[in-house]
Formats: structure tokens, sequence, C-alpha cells
């Protein structure tokens, strides 16, 4: 059946240049970095990244009608941008304007066996997005308005992110349901240096979906606290650390800014969805279908599913579309967060952001099939694990899944 609901994707636009290091000794690549130092490495793999391009051609993959916002330059990395987009469909330009003035953004990412990412970033055009470059007619046109990367679109996060929350009033007045997804900035920027708790209590009223990563949301805000996470880590790798004692706490923190549904995307250790009550979701707008009440109270934790790891690029936009297309199809909160996790697992077992994913029907015939989860064990948390969708469902969850007869 085809899917009538269209989504509009607008924000951060670059291209990516990933450097082809698959055959370099696991964790050895930093250790090979000398200067006069040749390093035989891969062919280079082009694509274009960042949420435009992640979220929207995923959708796009998943079946789901999608119009691209974003911003390029006059410049051979714009018409790269341009020639990849039309590739998938060239309806997909439509909506990426072209400054003569500005330079295209775009990104190096170091992607080698054994280690976390490093990305190289340019931001470029992304810098100069303005609420003027989104046609709100088309967002009216839209049941879905998905923005991301604020972070890194100076535009967005200065003045106490006035443009930034501009631009999801206006969206919001349409009817439209809204989400909004982050980025991790440089630590040095001038991003980081903004109050992110004025902003997002700002924005958060306008946004029904909000999607960051625990990463991100601890260091936008609870910096003193991330922090320490990651020195006691001793590998910046703070996801063993996640509790569902922690989620709960930074969730309610989101939920009483006026955020409605949150998705926290946690890398290896899945997905955590949690949801305000039924009165705070009258209003989600188009994208839902008159099943708001289905996702009122909803607190639960889908682990990964099974998969041999080849890249992580674009891992957490997969997650987000595979989110919001079952949202768009009016799947329930449970088996909108497996398809979360099952877009994202696809993602990984590709070195890109795209060329792992996989229709829809195609990817839900996978997780019907068994798919093998992960080990997650959140008993000792007073979880409950549900043996029909394979989620950990916390004890405050409305509906929440309840042992019977003793089994």
């Amino acid at each position: 059946m085809t899917l009538t609901k269209r989504a509009i994707v607008a924000g951060h636009i670059c291209l990516d240049i990933i450097p082809g290091l698959e055959d370099l000794p696991a964790g050895q690549f930093i250790n090979l970095l000398k200067p006069g130092h040749l390093i035989n490495i891969g062919e280079a793999h082009l694509s274009t990244g960042g949420p435009v391009s992640n979220t929207g051609l995923a959708l796009h993959t998943l079946g789901v009608p999608t119009w691209l916002v974003a911003k390029v330059g006059e410049d051979f990395f714009g018409r790269a941008i341009l020639q990849i987009l039309e590739n998938y469909d060239h309806r997909l330009t439509d909506g990426i304007k072209v400054e003569s003035q500005a330079h295209t953004s775009y990104t190096v990412i170091i992607n080698s066996p054994g280690m976390d990412r490093i990305f190289l970033h340019y931001v470029g055009a992304n810098d100069a997005f303005y609420t003027s470059d989104i046609d709100y007619r088309l967002v009216a046109e839209s049941d879905l308005f998905h923005f991301g990367y604020p972070p890194v679109m100076k535009t967005m996060y200065t003045s106490g992110g006035r443009e930034l929350a501009k631009v999801f009033r206006l969206a919001k007045k349409t009817g439209v349901t809204t989400s909004l997804d982050m980025a991790f900035p440089d630590p040095a920027s001038n991003a980081a240096q903004v109050d992110w708790r004025e902003i997002l209590s700002a924005v958060l009223p306008s946004v029904d979906i909000f999607a960051p990563s625990i990463e991100e949301l601890l260091f936008l805000l609870h910096r003193p606290l991330y922090a320490n996470m990651v020195k006691s880590s001793g590998t910046n790798d703070i996801l063993p650390e996640i509790t569902p004692e922690l989620l709960g706490e930074l969730s309610q923190e989101l939920l009483n800014f006026g955020a409605k549904i949150m998705l926290l995307k946690l890398g290896y250790r899945g997905a955590y969805l949690r949801t305000s009550n039924s009165s705070a979701l009258q209003n989600l707008g188009r994208a839902f279908s008159n099943n708001q009440e289905e996702w009122a109270e909803q607190e639960l934790w889908a682990p990964c599913f099974d998969v041999q790891v080849v890249g992580t690029t674009g891992s957490g936009d997969a997650t987000i579309s595979g989110l919001l297309s079952a949202i768009l199809r009016g799947y329930s909160p449970r088996d909108a967060l497996t398809a979360a996790v099952a877009v994202g697992a696809c993602n990984v077992e590709a070195p890109d952001a795209l060329s792992g994913l996989k229709p829809w029907d195609e990817t839900m015939q996978r997780v019907a099939s068994g798919w093998m989860r992960q080990p997650l064990d959140l008993t000792r948390e007073g979880w409950m694990l549900e043996p029909e969708s394979g989620l950990w469902v916390s004890p405050i969850s409305k509906r929440s899944f309840q042992v019977s007869d003793g089994k």
C-alpha cells in the first residue's frame, strides 16, 4: 500500500568524504599518523551527510514521500550533493537552495576499525540558514516536519535560539507533527558555549518528538556530569554508565520543557522512548493516525538487533527515520520503537549512512522472522522484559506488560 502521508526534512546538509580505512590494523590509525609518512588506504566513498540527507533519504528509501530543505553553495561540493540527491529522485533537490556567495559544507569522516569515529567538519552554508529558507506552504501540505542539527548551524543557536524557536513555532501553526534532532558540537566552538537549557526551554513547547543521543543531551544540558562520566569511563564511552534512573530523570526534564515524545539514542545499547500524558498529546499533529491515547505515558527501552557492525555513520539519523516512518504508518509506540532500532541496525551493516538500508516491508519482515537482539538486562532496575515485543518496559509505563498465571 502506498503511503500518502508526507514528510519534510530541513536543516543541515553536507558532503561526506569517507576514506577507505577498513584494512588498517584495528585501533592503530592514530599511531600511523606521522609527518611525512605515507599511509596506503582504500577507495574513498562520497555521500551526502547531515540529517537532511541521512534522515530524509532514509525516509525516502523506507517509502515515505519526502521533501528536502537545505542550503548549499554554488561550488563543486554543492553540485556533488545535488547530483547524489538526483540519483535517488530528481524531485528531492527541489527544496535545496543554491547560494552563489556561500561555500558548501563538508565532513571528512575517519571511520577506522577499533576506534570511535573522528569528524573533520566545515559548516559552510549551514551557518546562513534562516526561517525564510523554509517554504511553509510545503510544510502545511506535509504531515511531518523534521529539523536536524541546530548545534552546527550558527543562526539556530545564537540569540538564545530565537530563529530555531521561530522555525518550530511557524511549523506547528500549520498543524504538522514536529520533530527535532541534535548534534554534538565541537567543545571549543561557540555552539558549545551557549545556554542550551535556555534554547531548548524556548523551542521544545513547539516540538512533538525530540530525538537527541544521550551523549548530546548530557553535553548540552549537564556538562559537569558528562565530563565526570567520560573521565570515569577512561575510554570516552559513557554508554555502560547509562541507567534507567538517569534516563528517567533526563526525560522528565525534557517533558517539563514541553517535549511530548522523547527518543534517546543509546548507541550499541539501543534506544529509549518516553512519552507524556494523554492531555499533552492532544495536539500531536497530522503524522499520527488518531492513536495519540495509545502513545500516552510510555517508558520503553529497546535492545539493539544483532548485526555485524561495518560503520556507524548516520546510525542515529537512520534510527530516527525508522521511528518517524512507523509513526506515519500508524504504528503503536512499541512497534515504532522496534522499527527505529531495526532501521538503525540495518544502517550499521554498511560503511556509509544509506547503503545498508532496505525498503520498509523487507526491514519489517526481517524483524518478524525472529531477528535476534543483543543482550540487555534491566531486571535489577525493576523493569520487565515483554517477550512478544522484545522490549523492556518500566514499572511506570501505562499498559505495561503484566505477568499472568505465574508465567
